[in-house]
């Protein structure tokens, strides 16, 4: 039988998510990756505060359900492609065989059903004033509102923060300050032990 092992890697805006996601995904055998921004709801679907901020930071603006059947998408093809090698008598190693996902994004563990297909969960986290500051150099679109930092996104990574930490006890946290090749070398041996214990 295949092994899959699939990894989660979430954490604060601008922390290091989709730098450290691409890294692996070069250096994992077989390996695939689905990004939660890549599921915003269309921008009229997102509901606006009393400040008039639109609601990013939110579960609600994602579209978890679609994403999730990615997740399922990708679990369904990995197990048909060593079935068909299987058959073929293509796969000599097959039960060596590894294939890896790798889950990215801001709120990856607040979804049921996507944290219970998760073998592995990392969370990286920078301070205050770093995490401004790169976002700040960074373009969006649409582009951050005055005052959006501070009075929304801030805000909610603390509360989402401190929800998972009260409900979650498996979460490898990460020092997002460190430099990508100390935090590539930390996880991927991170996943290389998990991924053999979980044979």
């Amino acid at each position: 039988m295949m092994k899959q092992f699939i990894i989660g890697i979430s954490g604060i805006t601008n922390g290091g998510k989709t730098t450290l996601a691409n890294r692996l995904l070069k250096l994992l055998p077989n390996c695939s990756l689905i990004c939660q921004d890549d599921y915003f709801k269309p921008d009229s679907d997102i509901e606006t505060d009393e400040n008039g901020f639109k609601q990013y930071d939110t579960i609600e603006a994602l579209d978890m359900e679609t994403m999730i059947k990615a997740v399922h998408s990708w679990i369904k093809l990995s197990q048909d492609v060593l079935a068909m090698e299987e058959k073929k008598e293509m796969c000599s190693t097959c039960e060596e065989k590894a294939y890896f996902l790798i889950v990215e994004g801001f709120l990856l563990y607040h979804y049921k059903p996507l944290e219970n297909v998760l073998n592995r969960k990392y969370f990286l986290s920078i301070p205050y004033e770093e995490s401004k500051q790169r976002r700040s150099r960074r373009i969006y679109n649409p582009p951050d509102p005055p005052g959006y930092f501070d009075g929304h996104v801030w805000p909610m990574f603390l509360k989402h923060k401190k929800e998972m930490e009260e409900t979650h006890s498996d979460i490898v946290y990460l020092d997002g300050t460190k430099s990508e090749d100390e935090i590539q070398s930390l996880v991927y041996s991170d996943i290389i032990s998990s991924f053999s214990i979980h044979k």
